[in-house]
């Protein structure tokens, strides 16, 4: 699954993803960064989970001190640091999510939106704690995944991604209950406000809330003591 990223959903048909996406969709998008961005001030060094080709770079950038972005597809990279290499306090760097190579305690915001982490396909505590262990005290680490509120919007997204060839085929019968299954391989699945909690009730030293925006985002903010 990892590879579907890699290679079919990268670069140039990630961009096209985002451009087709319905105006619902993009005003989720939008709202995403917007809560994002109310979390990071200007001397903040900022890292961003899964940044493909660097989607919300600009605006990350007229807040924070520097981002950093990781991704394991090298030709998004490529594609990012073709748009938006000019932007002096942004940085790409090809790296694993669940294996930084950054040292402990470096960042004051940590991001991973838009489902990063069911879209991954990694080991979601795993990934949760090595987000913190590169996060400073009284850093923050935000994750968000899709509202319930959001499934028909999001179902048409994937349908329109995947009418483009973008992803395979859907296969209504397995796609329900915030899981949409392609059937080529591809599935997209969410994690909940319980799971949210489940995933970080045996973290010490965090305080973690959950917040809903704009319908459409679950939004979970780990604060690090």
């Amino acid at each position: 699954m990892t590879d579907y990223y890699q290679k079919k959903l990268s670069a140039e048909r990630l961009k096209l993803a985002y451009q087709i996406a319905p105006q619902r969709v993009k005003e989720y998008l939008k709202a995403e960064v917007i809560y994002v961005l109310q979390n990071i001030r200007s001397s903040n060094l900022v890292l961003e989970l899964g940044c493909g080709y660097g989607r919300i770079f600009p605006s990350l950038s007229k807040k924070a001190k520097s981002v950093f972005g990781i991704d394991t597809s090298h030709s998004s990279l490529l594609l990012g640091k073709e748009m938006f290499g000019k932007i002096s306090n942004c940085f790409f760097v090809q790296m694993n999510a669940v294996q930084l190579s950054f040292p402990d305690n470096i960042f004051d915001v940590v991001v991973c939106i838009q489902n990063g982490i069911s879209a991954f396909h990694v080991n979601q505590k795993e990934l949760i704690l090595e987000s913190l262990r590169v996060t400073k005290p009284n850093g923050i680490v935000l994750f968000s995944s899709y509202s319930e509120k959001f499934w028909n919007d999001r179902l048409e997204w994937f349908k329109l991604q995947s009418d483009a060839g973008l992803l395979g085929e859907i296969d209504y019968e397995k796609t329900f209950n915030g899981t949409i299954v392609c059937k080529d391989g591809f599935t997209a699945t969410t994690v909940s406000q319980n799971q949210f909690k489940e995933l970080t009730s045996e973290i010490d030293d965090i305080e973690v809330k959950t917040e809903e925006i704009h319908e459409s985002s679950l939004f979970c903010e780990i604060l690090k003591r």
